[in-house]
């Protein structure tokens, strides 16, 4: 008797496809358009999204390629494989101690413009403490369950993206894309640091690819994974000059909401857009919490197997609340997003690299 197809403990490609869109996708967009206004001219950063995205595409496909010649092993087996089991400790901790910093990141932002947009008059702590409940709730639960419910997630964020971009078409101004190709050189470089850190999160796929029926088609997944993120990108960048302008967006700190905002509904259904787009957006920064949260208990179950993943899961809660609210204010809060896109930057491109390169020149390979 053939079982039930979402009864195991395997996922298809499609839905390792979506979790990478899914981990990519969260409050880097939010301020993307910001980052490379600051150090472009016109319209000139779709050059700079599309570096960063093909370089996110190449270094995610590194990643794939990694762990899918080692088909069903943990990243902890694996990687005993290629540095011994003590490095692999080492690198296990690092990524661990990453994903945790990402947690807390990703709740302090939801909580800081849940009260600019929704909640004026609740505390950030609270609207933090409140996300992250929902978090631990999900990551106390089937891990296979979070990456499926990205099939349900990221097609509402996608669409609500669409219907912001189509109804500010009407306020577009072709003249705000102007002058065509004045950056410098410094500019571009600028520009794409900052679109390759909203490019991170293709990391996951060091750690998910084990749970895929299809390892070997891993690959191609992280590719078109990371694709969608790269077209969404350039549209809602594109979207954003024309209407605001390169000068008012590099002054606006939520420029993406900043646009939903400008939306006008007939008959005043709504009145404000930008709480519907926000509400809807807080599926996709779950969906980002709710993986980095995942792969750091997953982190500590490898090195600690005895230990039950709850207890790990109840054990981090209070430390991630404590990082995310350390911050003082949004200057605080954007330092400790560069200190954690640095070190992803580490993490995601240069260990898989050397690992990969390692693997490959001394013939290691996994069997199913």
């Amino acid at each position: 008797m053939k079982s039930f197809e979402y009864g195991d403990e395997e996922v298809s490609n499609k839905e390792i496809m979506i979790s990478v869109t899914a981990m990519i996708i969260g409050a880097g967009i939010l301020t993307l358009p910001r980052g490379i206004a600051k150090v472009t001219m016109g319209l000139d950063g779709w050059l700079s999204i599309i570096l960063g995205g093909g370089i996110a595409m190449l270094f995610a496909w590194v990643c794939a390629k990694l762990a899918s010649r080692f088909p069903r092993k943990a990243f902890l087996e694996y990687a005993t494989l290629l540095v011994t089991r003590p490095g692999a400790i080492i690198l296990t901790l690092l990524f661990g101690f990453h994903f945790l910093f990402f947690t807390a990141y990703e709740m302090r932002v939801v909580a800081n413009i849940s009260k600019i947009y929704l909640f004026d008059q609740t505390p950030v702590e609270a609207l933090g403490l409140v996300f992250l409940l929902v978090v631990v709730y999900a990551v106390s639960g089937s891990r296979v369950g979070i990456l499926r419910i990205n099939l349900m997630f990221m097609p509402i964020v996608l669409f609500i993206a669409t219907a912001v971009v189509l109804m500010n078409l009407n306020f577009f101004e072709f003249d705000n894309l102007r002058p065509f190709f004045t950056s410098d050189w410094k500019g571009y470089l600028e520009a794409t640091r900052e679109t390759s850190f909203t490019f991170l999160g293709f990391e996951v796929l060091l750690f998910y690819v084990a749970l895929s029926n299809q390892p070997q088609k891993a690959p191609k997944a992280a590719i078109l994974g990371v694709s969608i993120p790269i077209l969404l990108y350039l549209v809602v960048y594109f979207i954003v000059i024309g209407v605001f302008g390169p000068q008012s967006t590099a002054q606006m700190v939520y420029p993406t909401i900043e646009l939903a905002k400008e939306v006008e509904v007939p008959g005043q259904f709504f009145e404000r857009f930008e709480s519907i787009f926000f509400t809807i957006w807080i599926m996709a920064l779950f969906s980002t919490s709710a993986m980095a949260l995942d792969i750091t208990v997953m982190c500590l179950k490898f090195i600690w197997p005895k230990v039950k993943k709850v207890t790990f899961v109840f054990i981090l809660s209070p430390v991630i609340y404590m990082i995310g609210m350390f911050p003082e204010n949004q200057i605080s809060v954007t330092n400790l997003g560069n200190f954690i896109s640095y070190s992803g930057i580490g993490l995601a491109v240069f260990i898989p690299t050397l690992l990969l390169i390692l693997a490959k020149v001394r013939g290691v390979k996994g069997h199913a």
